[in-house]
């Protein structure tokens, strides 16, 4: 039997791989005494994803270093955030994510008996817990209860009262649930802040809080429940696990927003102390790392490359996801899940559907727009004016790609160039070879016709998605759909400004080096 770990011990299980501690010294003094008390909550509103692995890794490490663990299903919290969880739905959410939060404990590993397990309206609606949210209210001006709320709560034009009350309910969480310390995402920051500014007004202890990082999702940005391609749903099945990985940002040698990658840090490290990448022999066959810096170094030197990474995160993640997809897969969690989140409504006979009645957001964020760099250019075997390139855009293999640039663009100018490629619209064969991409290109308007490829910035890495300013956050079409003619409407408003900087609708195409450009074709077009 091993011994217990000391207080230094604990402390280094307790923070390993979070972003920042607000109350160190207040942590160790507890430590040297007794045990720790923590809480960890969340709301009940959008359907947890893998990235809810983050903190059930570190709960196990907390119940390593001997802390005593609150969960707590705030299901009160997901109504007032902007009614998230609408009130109908309130209780089969909370019923949802009790039963799921569980499977993902158990997936790795975490016994469930030394949990305490809490849903807030077990508390929040007493009589003690509802005029301490008063007796906060007389004390708590409103722009402080916005400011904490600003990172946590939906922020709309016109703000409702609920959202206000949010930061206050979670900071007298710390009370009623009787804790030392609170852990959550550094999303939290602020509404940790004000719980250590205002519960001491009401003659209650600060608390020591803990943060996490914020893991970026697979587009690179936060990963969300609200934005599909960003995340996978745990019970996501294997081929929807293995399409969503293959789409993730994981530029080569990027190890910034790269949200493979945090996923091996946070999760699958802490849990095996190991992490093997798996490949082909000639590719120099299975490597297993032992610290996790040692893999980032790795890759940021191109040793591994992106499409061994996700393919070894993809089995190491389905391991994870296999005993949750199995407790999931009988009736009555079936029946819960169609409950907890309803499709939208179908329409009766003879009504037109409302979803397909909606007109379509026709934005620049559809387009899956990304750096690539070609690896190799040839004449088409069977068209004089086309070239067949292989070009690099962050995959695990090159892609196919057949331009109409023979007449414009000797071929030792494309070898090795940086090109801005279109990588959602459907395949088609070009007099028999394959295309899985369109170069894009800046036109003269006038004749003679010329044409140059459209320039990423200098220092761009294959794979870099490139967007429209303004719309960075927006998830692309999985592929464009050819009657749709989303792209062509789109075109239409392609152009390239006076100062050669590649446009729509005078919002500037951008990778996060700059802006897209091109050489000297000024007030042309974009094909």
């Amino acid at each position: 039997m091993e011994p217990a770990p000391g207080p230094q011990e604990k402390y280094q299980l307790i923070t390993r791989n979070l972003q920042e501690v607000l109350g160190e010294e207040k942590l160790m003094s507890i430590l040297k005494e007794r045990e720790l008390k923590i809480y960890w909550g969340t709301a009940t509103t959008g359907k947890p994803h893998v990235a809810y692995f983050v903190p059930m890794s570190k709960i196990a490490d907390f119940l390593k270093a001997g802390c005593e663990v609150t969960i707590l299903f705030a299901d009160l919290h997901a109504y007032l955030d902007n009614m998230k969880a609408p009130w109908e739905l309130l209780e089969l959410r909370t019923r949802y994510y009790e039963h799921v939060i569980k499977a993902m404990l158990e997936s790795i590993g975490v016994p469930l008996e030394k949990l305490r397990f809490v849903r807030g309206t077990d508390y929040q609606l007493s009589k003690e817990y509802t005029l301490d949210v008063y007796r906060l209210s007389s004390v708590v001006t409103q722009h402080d209860a916005k400011k904490a709320g600003a990172e946590v709560v939906k922020q709309v034009e016109h703000p409702l009262l609920s959202g206000l009350l949010y930061p206050g309910l979670q900071a007298l969480d710390e009370e009623y649930l009787k804790v030392d310390a609170q852990f959550g995402g550094v999303d939290q920051r602020k509404i940790f802040t004000f719980a250590e500014k205002y519960l001491p007004s009401l003659g209650y202890a600060k608390r020591v809080h803990l943060m996490n990082p914020m893991v970026p999702g697979l587009t690179g940005s936060k990963m969300s429940s609200s934005e599909e391609d960003s995340k996978i749903d745990l019970l996501d099945r294997k081929e929807d696990v293995k399409k969503k990985l293959k789409k993730a940002f994981c530029e080569p040698g990027n190890v910034e927003n790269n949200g493979v990658l945090s996923f091996i840090k946070h999760v699958l490290f802490p849990l095996k102390s190991e992490f093997v990448v798996l490949r082909e022999e000639k590719w120099g066959g299975n490597k297993t790392y032992t610290a996790y810096e040692a893999l980032e170094k790795d890759f940021a030197e191109q040793v591994v490359h992106p499409g061994d990474l996700k393919n070894s995160v993809e089995v190491a993640l389905n391991k994870l996801l296999d005993p949750i997809r199995e407790k999931f897969s009988c009736p009555e969690l079936k029946k819960l899940s169609s409950a907890a989140y309803p499709t939208p409504s179908k329409a009766k006979p003879g009504e037109k559907s409302t979803k397909n009645s909606e007109p379509e957001d026709v934005v620049p964020s559809r387009l899956d727009i990304r750096v690539g760099k070609v690896i190799s250019v040839e004449k088409h075997p069977d068209a004089d004016s086309l070239y067949v390139e292989k070009i690099d855009v962050g995959e695990a293999e090159p892609r196919t790609v057949v331009s109409g640039l023979v007449h414009f663009v000797p071929k030792e100018q494309l070898q090795d160039r940086l090109v801005v490629l279109l990588c959602n619209l459907k395949p088609q064969k070009m007099r028999g070879v394959e295309s899985q991409g369109m170069v894009l290109c800046a036109s003269s308007v006038g004749e003679p016709r010329q044409v140059e490829p459209l320039d990423p910035p200098a220092g761009c890495c294959a794979g870099e998605r490139v967007y429209v300013e303004g719309y960075e956050g927006g998830e692309p079409d999985e592929e464009l759909k050819p009657k749709k003619k989303v792209f062509e409407k789109l075109q239409a408003d392609f152009c390239i400004s006076e100062d050669c900087v590649a446009q729509w609708k005078q919002r500037n195409f951008l990778t996060k080096l700059g802006t897209v450009s091109c050489k000297s074709l000024r007030g042309g077009s974009i094909s």
